[in-house]
């Protein structure tokens, strides 16, 4: 594993020098991760999703493909990457199922659901994905950091890694970003003004 962890990172900083052949060099040697990752945001998902991690994860890599080179030095830049790219993918397959509805309403998030994995699914994607768009412009770090730890499942220490930042700091960012995102989601803020 360490020398994969080795060899990912060379791959990396060849890719972000913009030797495009690196990228599918990479894949093979994390691509159970980034099946892992994919699965836990399909958990997040309405029954009957069409989409599958499997899917997610090729779907990733066609955007990857596409995307501009961008630098990173690490394999948890490489999947906070990742997880901003599926991320993406989900929201914009959950709008265009909501502009398919016309005027159908998702129920409201529980931010509580949504913010712990378990077997309730189904949080509206698209509410927690401009909530969190607002909150990336009051505090772009607590946007990464709950992207990150909800949507990409990194662990603290990996979301540290990532943003090159403490442990410590991770864990008070996640505790207000997850409270904001509360507040934001629940209403309140529009019955306030």
């Amino acid at each position: 594993m360490e020398a994969s962890g080795h060899q990912v990172t060379q791959l990396l900083k060849a890719w972000s020098a913009g030797e495009t052949a690196a990228l599918e060099k990479i894949v093979p040697l994390v691509y159970q991760e980034l099946h892992e990752m994919a699965r836990r945001y399909m958990v997040h998902q309405r029954p009957g999703h069409t989409l599958q991690p499997t899917a997610l994860v090729h779907e990733a890599y066609v955007h990857l493909v596409d995307s501009a080179q961008t630098s990173l030095e690490t394999r948890a830049q490489f999947f906070a990457l990742c997880a901003q790219v599926m991320r993406r993918i989900l929201v914009d397959w959950a709008r265009s199922r909501q502009a398919e509805k016309r005027g159908g309403e998702s129920p409201p998030l529980q931010l509580d659901e949504a913010l712990v994995v378990g077997e309730e699914r189904g949080p509206d994607l698209v509410a927690l994905d401009d909530a969190l768009k607002t909150l990336t412009i009051e505090d772009a770090r607590q946007g990464q950091v709950v992207e990150l730890r909800f949507f990409g499942g990194l662990s603290v220490e990996e979301t540290a890694a990532a943003l090159k930042i403490s442990p410590e700091t991770v864990m008070r960012d996640w505790k207000l970003a997850k409270g904001w995102l509360r507040h934001e989601l629940s209403g309140e803020k529009q019955s306030g003004a």
